[in-house]
């Protein structure tokens, strides 16, 4: 049966940056994060074994979320201007997959999750998508897993429904309303002032979505204590907007070519790691040691 691996492109390099030491080519650019990435990405071929496979980034122009709320993610801005060490990786990365035959995608206006949302929805067999974002847990469903990794580059764990419910406490398809009731800090939207997790779970385990929670204001034979309907009644706006900022879209303009996506043979691999000068990598596919020559290992010297 086919497999997709999609590659959450900003998580997995975030996560692998911060995983390794400050390695610089003589340039001085930081070069850990395309190393990290990779050995993250070969581990999960290893465990999962797909067939197919895409890397997914954010495209640097702003979204339709951001013209929907103009306070979307700004508390992001100091992490832009101090991780230009981050996201200068990103076109290497770019260059690698180029050279290895794999298809990135980046979408105008979009987000990359909208872009992994869709993709996930137009691969015919199963889906895995490689990511840190529990946002995206949201598109676990019976052909759509996370693979999470848990310690630096190493550990990775499968997520399915039951493994969201666990850590959330909702399901998959419900976590777009827990946010509209608990809103986010980290993108900046507000949900309902006064619901939190816990108040939040509970609610979605009585009236199961975020519309039955907010039918229950006017209904006089509700059981739903005053001063909650009261906090849900004045913090209405903020909810819906919270859950349509929250809403991974699963139409952006991006069209699955699985012919495209095929996972590149070793022996391709390896020719790229010997151009990038990863010893270890190289011996982690093969089982060899490598003894590189003058032209290589110096593709971004």
């Amino acid at each position: 049966m086919n497999m997709l691996l999609l590659i959450d492109g900003n998580a997995v390099l975030h996560r692998a940056y911060y995983a390794l030491p400050d390695w610089r080519n003589k340039s001085g650019e930081a070069t850990a994060g395309v190393y990290g990435f990779l050995s993250m990405l070969f581990r999960a071929i290893e465990e999962l074994k797909p067939t197919h496979l895409a890397v997914v980034f954010d495209h640097p122009e702003p979204t339709f979320r951001h013209t929907m709320y103009v306070g979307y993610q700004t508390n992001r801005e100091k992490d832009r201007q101090i991780s230009e060490d981050i996201w200068g990786q990103v076109e290497k990365l770019k260059i690698v997959f180029e050279k290895m035959g794999v298809p990135v995608f980046a979408v105008p206006g979009f987000e990359a999750d909208d872009v992994i949302g869709t993709l996930a929805g137009q691969s015919a067999g199963e889906a895995v998508i490689i990511t840190g974002d529990r946002d995206l847990m949201q598109l676990v469903n019976d052909h759509v897993n996370l693979y999470m990794p848990q310690k630096g580059l190493s550990d990775g764990v499968l997520i399915d429904g039951e493994k969201v419910k666990e850590k959330l406490g909702v399901r998959p398809d419900q976590i777009v309303d827990y946010k509209a009731l608990v809103g986010d800090s980290s993108d900046n939207y507000p949900g309902i002032n006064g619901i939190g997790p816990k108040t939040a779970v509970s609610l979605l385990e009585e009236y199961a979505t975020f519309e039955e929670i907010i039918a229950q204001i006017p209904n006089p034979k509700s059981q739903m204590p005053i001063k909650l309907k009261e906090k849900i009644a004045n913090g209405y706006e903020g909810g819906v907007l919270s859950k349509q900022l929250a809403q991974i879209r699963t139409d952006a303009p991006v069209t699955l070519e699985t012919e495209n996506c095929l996972v590149p043979g070793e022996e391709k691999i390896v020719e790229v790691l010997k151009e990038l000068g990863y010893k270890s990598l190289i011996k982690r596919i093969t089982g060899q040691d490598m003894v590189m020559d003058d032209k290589q290992g110096k593709l971004f010297e």
